[in-house]
């Protein structure tokens, strides 16, 4: 996927259909879509979460994104499917592979659902959910969309969810690919672990300090996932405008939380963790330019620096 399909921008209200749409993305997405002027259809499991997207203007639906039946009837009418289901297990868990299985059930069974209903549909376009820590480690090379994507062993449903995206563009629906950096936010239980640790003056961040690691604030990525209603089809990465090395990163949360420097933790602590998570290691120096000069996109935090100031107020 290295050219970019010739597409004219999409304009106007359009009814859009969600799923993952109470997750930390999810939720930012369905205030940014809404705010836009577009009817969404927001899928939701329950009462709670069907109230939650209510209050932010957007139709709850229950759907079984695991039946492609009940996909292929959820969807009829829309003009716009935006895919941001995921299961990502607590941190606590994330190391064991067995803990990703039902995330990457859904990258297989729900990205195919979702591009089945676009084509059948005749959408005009299918927005997909992905990561940009799939790309290799680049040292501190900056990485484009058409660098390969390296996902790690037992991950590599993400290279499925894609390749469900480009059958779609095949059948001519405009396939968007918007490959993420790290998610932080208030609302963000890793945000909230990652900020007890510094606290405590702990880094959580694995990998070499030198090393590079690209974020996006959640409240950024969810004006991408509206944004990219304007774009052609294609892949993008969505990620800061600055991305910074973890040591800068812990220098960053560090202020905003008003405590000393972070430490590491031991070396050997670190180097077991770093085994079992090794993609957390990688250094990913990302860049946005092509999906801001395709949209007109731009984060309101360029970095960490402004990001995690925010997120400190807001905790």
């Amino acid at each position: 996927m290295s050219d970019l399909s010739e597409t004219s921008p999409t304009t106007g209200s359009r009814k859009v259909f969600v799923t993952g749409a109470t997750g930390v993305l999810g939720l930012p997405a369905v205030r940014a879509l809404v705010a836009d002027g577009h009817q969404v259809t927001a899928v939701t499991r329950t009462d709670a979460k069907a109230e939650q997207v209510q209050s932010l203007g957007a139709d709850p639906v229950s759907v079984d994104l695991f039946d492609g039946e009940d996909v292929l009837a959820a969807t009829a009418g829309h003009d716009v499917l935006v895919n941001l289901a995921t299961k990502i297990p607590p941190a606590s868990k994330a190391w064991r592979a067995s803990a990703w299985a039902e995330n990457e059930r859904i990258r297989h069974e729900v990205s195919a659902h979702l591009a089945d209903a676009a084509i059948a549909h005749g959408a005009e376009r299918y927005i997909q959910e992905a990561i940009v820590f799939a790309n290799a480690d680049h040292g501190d090379d900056v990485i484009g969309e058409d660098d390969p994507l390296d996902p790690p062993e037992g991950l590599d449903g993400i290279l499925a969810a894609e390749a469900n995206v480009c059958r779609a563009i095949d059948a001519g629906v405009t396939g968007i690919i918007l490959r993420f950096g790290n998610f932080y936010g208030p609302d963000s239980d890793y945000t909230n672990a990652a900020a007890k640790m510094a606290r405590r003056r702990i880094s959580s961040a694995l990998g070499a300090p030198d090393g590079y690691w690209s974020l996006i604030h959640t409240d950024d990525a969810g004006t991408a996932v509206a944004a990219a209603l304007r774009a052609p089809a294609g892949a993008f990465n969505v990620v800061d405008d600055q991305p910074l090395t973890r040591a800068q990163i812990d220098d960053a949360m560090a202020t905003a939380l008003g405590v000393k420097p972070l430490r590491h933790a031991p070396a050997p602590v670190r180097k077991a963790l770093e085994k079992r998570a090794a993609v957390m290691a990688r250094s990913i120096r990302a860049s946005n330019a092509r999906f801001k000069t395709a949209t007109g996109w731009a984060p309101a935090y360029p970095s960490a620096r402004e990001g995690w100031a925010a997120v400190a107020a807001a905790l």
